[in-house]
């Protein structure tokens, strides 16, 4: 009898450690399963950031084909569409992003983002005025200065430039937008002083100094300005000064400016020599 007591106990002991597997056998899957969430959340961050952005495209575009319903990886798609400036691509992605459950206002504005990048300013427009007002972010401001820029729309385009500016920490590049607008429509002297503003806030901001020079240059005002240039950079914005004092009729003056040009140039500075060869033989 107590041998038939003991293994009874046994087989019970066996019976309840055998219904507790399936359990312990979920628990662990479920453990991995939210290492896998974890490990790829990373993975999708990494390629939103620091991968190559056509490598990124591939990754998201792989991963897609086994949850085609899910919003994050149709999202980093268009990110990346972006980033490696294929624009062509990114406009139909971000329009397959908000027909998914969960798509944003932002979301709305990543389609704007990339239909401007292709110059469909009037569904860039219409996409938009969809978005209702309440939203008021630097990147809703600073798409509507662009179009309303394209649509000539000055007021306007001044208006959301400086809300722009006053909703970010770093401003530079918008400056430099409102500059250029500001260059476009002829007012040469506020575009000055935008542009300076911009490399004030980032010096590093090449093209901001470029168009310094050519605001200046179409006052006639032949002379580089202050602000912090490595010797390539000064000799690259002599050379554009020289060809807006050719394009104004000051000819001498900008033969003097590629002569300039060509000397400061760490090295041979091909397109300066050949314009300046071009003026001498002309």
């Amino acid at each position: 009898m107590r041998h038939t007591g003991f293994i009874s106990a046994c087989l019970a002991g066996a019976v309840a450690l055998s219904a507790c597997a399936p359990k312990a056998d979920d628990s662990v899957e479920r453990a991995f399963q939210d290492v896998n969430v974890i490990d790829e959340s990373n993975l999708n961050d990494v390629m939103l950031t620091v991968a190559d952005p056509n490598e990124a495209v591939a990754h998201f575009r792989t991963t897609l084909k086994g949850a085609p319903d899910r919003i994050d990886l149709q999202r980093g798609l268009a990110i990346s569409l972006v980033r490696a400036k294929r624009f062509t691509e990114a406009v139909p992605a971000w329009r397959r992003t908000l027909t998914l459950e969960g798509a944003s206002d932002e979301d709305r504005l990543g389609l704007a983002d990339a239909l401007i990048r292709t110059n469909s300013w009037t569904d860039a427009k219409e996409v938009l005025d969809s978005i209702p007002p309440t939203l008021e972010t630097y990147q809703r401001y600073r798409l509507e200065a662009v179009v309303a820029d394209a649509n000539k729309d000055w007021k306007k385009a001044d208006s959301f430039y400086e809300i722009a500016t006053g909703l970010t920490t770093r401003p530079a590049k918008v400056m430099n937008n409102w500059g250029y607008s500001k260059l476009a429509r002829g007012d040469f002297a506020a575009a000055e002083r935008l542009f300076g503003e911009a490399i004030r806030q980032d010096q590093s901001l090449f093209t901001a100094k470029n168009n310094l020079v050519l605001a200046r240059g179409a006052q006639r005002n032949y002379t580089l300005p202050v602000v912090p240039m490595s010797q390539r950079e000064q000799a690259e914005l002599l050379h554009t000064l020289a060809l807006t004092a050719v394009k104004q009729g000051d000819v001498k003056k900008g033969e003097s400016l590629l002569r300039d040009a060509v000397a400061t140039h760490p090295q041979y500075f091909e397109a300066a020599a050949k314009a300046l060869e071009a003026l001498e033989n002309s």
